[in-house]
């Protein structure tokens, strides 16, 4: 019986260890989501967005083919605005290799969406060249707003788009930001790290965010061992609703540090507001 026990046990730690090292980092998915936001649901109710967040493109199964099937995938989808939240590139990752954003940029300026896309700067961005990075993306189109505001107008749809600044770096101050909006028009906020969740104002309803990957590993029972986070897994993933603010955390597409993740799969986060 022991040795019927060590053969199963061997069993499932080696495909454990193909699916998490190899198999779901290297999947990837549409996940759709619907979130009630009663702030917005006058103006937005049916509006649907796509969060791409922590691209990491490079990373181990990121190359830019995979970064492609990404661009094509969202598209699809026909979303009302694409949001892109941070970590385009990698720094320090097992077994990546660095693709300059120019490159990147250039595989990203096929997204398409209704009222456009845009996006913010992530601590691996920051942590390269967050001018080159930024020239980058908007040589090809793609506003960069961080500590920046846009307003949105489509139809009888109107609101303000918010970005705010990287809470490591600490290049965010969401309430002088606020200041840039001058009339009551509802407001969505993106940015890279969910960390400012408490910092922001209740006058923004809704932020979206990436940063945590979902802690890359889930263990039913235990939880997210490792979340870069102040806040532990408090944060970590999905949808999250404090003082009538809500926050929507994407687990994103790529990997940092080690190449793994198990029951967090890759993935565009598209988002409906009903």
């Amino acid at each position: 019986m022991r040795k019927y026990i060590k053969i199963f046990l061997l069993l499932t730690f080696l495909s454990g260890t193909i699916w998490s090292f190899w198999i779901e980092p290297s999947s990837f998915r549409i996940a759709h989501h619907s979130i009630s936001v009663p702030d917005l649901q006058e103006v937005l109710s049916g509006y649907k967005i796509a969060v791409i967040a922590d691209l990491h493109t490079g990373s181990p199964y990121n190359s830019v083919d995979k970064l492609d099937e990404v661009v094509k995938k969202t598209n699809e989808e026909n979303p009302d605005l694409i949001l892109l939240v941070g970590d385009l590139v990698i720094q320090g990752v097992v077994g990546g290799t660095f693709v300059a954003p120019s490159v990147i940029a250039e595989h990203l300026k096929t997204l398409r969406a209704k009222d456009g896309v845009y996006g913010v700067l992530g601590n691996h961005d920051w942590w390269h060249d967050p001018i080159e990075i930024q020239e980058a993306m908007e040589g090809v189109g793609i506003p960069m707003l961080d500590e920046n505001v846009r307003l949105i107008e489509r139809g009888n749809k109107s609101f303000w788009l918010l970005g705010i600044g990287d809470y490591w770096q600490g290049k965010h101050n969401p309430k002088k930001t606020l200041r840039s909006v001058v009339d009551e028009r509802p407001i969505i906020a993106f940015t890279h790290n969910p960390d400012v969740f408490p910092e922001i104002p209740p006058r923004i309803p809704l932020t979206f965010a990436g940063h945590t990957h979902g802690g890359q590993v889930y263990i039913p029972l235990i939880g997210r061992p490792i979340v870069p986070s102040k806040f532990g897994q408090k944060y970590a993933i999905g949808h999250h609703v404090e003082n009538g603010k809500h926050l929507f955390v994407s687990p994103g597409v790529g990997t940092s540090i080690i190449p793994v993740r198990f029951l967090v799969p890759p993935e565009v986060s598209i988002i409906t507001i009903n």
